[in-house]
């Protein structure tokens, strides 16, 4: 819709479904570009680990993220922590329940082998035990 009063117009656009040609990320794909962007990580691996979870099938609620970054190197492992927390908050308050993390340093990459830490399993959660 279109207002025009005097010199000054304004312009309102509802929200729809008309996003033609727009195309909507999913929760990792959105995590992958962040990272991407604000770390230029010299490895990343983002694991949807939710199937692993009680959480209806195809749910994005639970990741690993393994991030091999230059800007870690004078970080400790809490701070590395806290950047990845702020960069990722809107989805840790909106979609992703659990977020498991990995960041290294180039160094610290190679000294494991290039080798990621395999995650738990699931201990139930509010399964019903038998």
């Amino acid at each position: 819709m279109i207002f025009a009063t005097g010199r000054i117009s304004l312009f309102i656009v509802a929200r729809s479904n008309w996003n033609v040609g727009v195309e909507t990320l999913t929760v990792q794909a959105e995590i992958e570009r962040k990272i991407r962007e604000s770390l230029s990580p010299d490895y990343l691996d983002v694991i949807n680990e939710s199937h692993m979870h009680n959480v209806p099938p195809g749910s994005e609620s639970h990741f690993k993220v393994i991030v091999v970054s230059p800007v870690f190197v004078d970080l400790g492992r809490v701070q590395r922590h806290q950047h990845m927390n702020a960069l990722l908050a809107d989805e840790l308050a909106g979609p992703v329940h659990a977020l498991s993390m990995e960041t290294l340093t180039e160094p610290e990459w190679a000294a494991r082998g290039g080798q990621r830490m395999e995650s738990p399993t699931c201990r139930g959660g509010s399964k019903t035990h038998r």
